[in-house]
């Protein structure tokens, strides 16, 4: 069960998380999913105030989503943005604004850790649609690596480090649909708080972090 595998962490290990966890002992972990406010931004006129609350924070948990491809040779642009802040989240529609000037100087500004997840990608996506320098981001992955944990994956490593388990199911969706459901909304959000929250669950641990280079 996982409890043994939490044990056998703690004696081989300096912290106190599982190294590994499986697929059965991750389905019999409850449901948990971000509760709080969600705020679409599709209009770069509205960007200012989000902005200015923005860089008020020290860390704020990251992600993107594009559409899905199915065809060989086709590809998306970056259609959301998911900024997570300790009391609400955003979601930054670049399918129907790109990146304004204003986001711009988030994803450059070394004072705001933004935290994510196997970042690198995302980072080379984002640059198709507007160039920018990235500083002051941090992936989650090379530091779970370097502790020992196996898994990488974000719905494992929230079963190890946040002891509950995330939805998938809406990950393959229309990205770039006129409106986004409840169930994207939801999910979108989710997945850029739970890469804040296992931050601050690692720092908690005093688990040393290095930003991307």
């Amino acid at each position: 069960m996982i409890y043994q595998s939490f044990m056998k962490a703690s004696q081989e290990n300096t912290h106190p998380f599982a190294i590994n966890i499986e697929r059965r002992e991750l389905n019999q972990l409850e449901l948990g999913q971000y509760e709080g406010p969600i705020n679409v931004i599709s209009n770069a006129n509205l960007l200012q105030g989000v902005v200015e609350e923005i860089i008020s924070e020290k860390q704020i948990g990251f992600d993107t989503e594009s559409k899905p491809v199915f065809v060989k040779g086709v590809y998306n642009h970056v259609a959301l943005i998911q900024i997570a802040l300790p009391k609400k989240v955003y979601l930054l529609r670049t399918n129907q604004m790109g990146i304004p000037s204003e986001l711009k100087l988030v994803l450059e500004n070394p004072q705001i850790k933004k935290i994510g997840l196997a970042l690198s990608n995302d980072l080379v996506d984002l640059k198709k649609l507007r160039h920018f320098k990235p500083a002051g981001f941090i992936d989650l992955q090379p530091v779970t690596k370097q502790i020992g944990i196996k898994a990488q994956g974000l719905r494992k490593l929230c079963g190890i480090l946040l002891g509950f388990r995330i939805s998938k199911s809406a990950q393959v969706s229309n990205w770039e649909a006129p409106t986004l459901s409840e169930k994207q909304l939801r999910y979108a959000a989710t997945d850029a708080w739970a890469c804040l929250e296992m931050y601050h669950k690692l720092k908690a641990h005093n688990i040393p972090f290095s930003e991307m280079h």
